[in-house]
């Protein structure tokens, strides 16, 4: 937008950022000494690793807590590259979800949340980070943030309208976790939402069928747009992403991982990556095609921060899948 004052980050990454304990076994079967392994994830840590690997100056605002695993959580965020100086404290604990390898992304999660340091996140909040978020080029948040409280809602709706108001680019995924929000509260979000949008990321059928009664991505990827997103971006099972940019629609092939571990994080990893790309000056279907790229190489590691790919390797990656010719449906 013309006469904007040069952003400070390119991404801001707004949401809750947890404490990932991954099982040997699916989650029916685990039995007194399971085994399991800890690490940090969270769909806005996944989403904030993914901006800063693809060469976006990043930042996460969030709330964490006051337990012992606040430094490791927090230092693993830096290791990624991502700024967590704004980040604020909460006297209550992080975080934590529970869930075993899953390679398609249908998986269950078992949350601890209730009361979290994250579910604190409120408008006061957004209003201590006013001067960031009228100043970044792009926010990136989800439903899940919005579905961790009421004031975590509130918050959401602030920042998005602040960031739309000053013309930066919002990236949203609804990202709907029945174990965290009902659909009636879910879809009141997304309407209030979407005409903020540059981007609105959803998957289908998940997304789709919960909060737009359908599991046609055409039809999912209009309805957004009929709710006023400017362009959106529709997963389409593990091979092929449809993408409504309100002039044209149509599938973009996804490269294929031919050894995958793990889907948790790679809807983040492409939003985050997506998002970069379009504020580093790509185009949206350029950019597009690194975040799939990149959400491809994401699930080779279990965890949603395990494997987060260098851009070099995802441009590659994405270089090579435009070659092979498969870039027609």
């Amino acid at each position: 937008m013309p006469g904007r004052t040069e952003p400070r980050y390119d991404v801001l990454v707004l949401g809750e950022v947890l404490v990932e304990i991954h099982a040997d076994t699916a989650l029916r079967e685990a039995t007194d000494g399971t085994r399991a392994r800890i690490s940090y994830a969270g769909d806005a840590l996944n989403a904030a690793a993914a901006a800063a690997a693809a060469g976006a100056r990043t930042a996460l605002l969030a709330v964490v807590g006051d337990d012992e695993l606040t430094v490791p959580l927090l230092r693993r965020a830096a290791e990624l590259g991502v700024d967590v100086s704004h980040v604020r404290r909460a006297p209550h604990p992080n975080g934590a979800y529970l869930l075993s390898a899953d390679t398609d992304g249908d998986r269950v999660f078992v949350y601890w949340r209730t009361r979290s340091a994250g579910s604190t996140l409120a408008p006061d909040h957004i209003a201590s980070w006013r001067a960031l978020l009228t100043r970044c080029g792009a926010l990136v948040t989800s439903g899940v943030t919005g579905a961790l409280s009421p004031s975590s809602g509130a918050a959401v709706l602030s920042a998005a309208r602040l960031v739309h108001g000053a013309g930066g680019h919002l990236t949203y995924d609804p990202n709907f976790r029945s174990r965290l929000t009902g659909q009636a509260e879910a879809r009141e979000l997304l309407t209030r939402i979407a005409p903020l949008t540059g981007l609105l990321k959803a998957s289908c059928p998940a997304d789709a069928t919960a909060l737009l009664d359908t599991t046609d991505p055409g039809t999912a990827a209009a309805r957004c747009r009929a709710l006023g997103a400017r362009a959106v971006a529709v997963t389409a099972g593990a091979d092929r992403l449809l993408l409504d940019d309100g002039t044209r629609v149509e599938y973009h092939p996804v490269p294929v991982n031919p050894e995958p571990v793990d889907a948790t994080g790679a809807g983040d990893c492409f939003t985050g990556t997506t998002t970069a790309r379009l504020v580093l000056g790509d185009t949206l279907a350029d950019a597009v095609a690194y975040g799939t790229a990149a959400a491809s190489l994401s699930v080779s590691v279990r965890g949603g921060t395990g494997r987060v790919p260098a851009f070099t390797e995802t441009a590659a990656l994405a270089a090579s899948h435009r070659r092979s010719g498969r870039d027609t449906p």
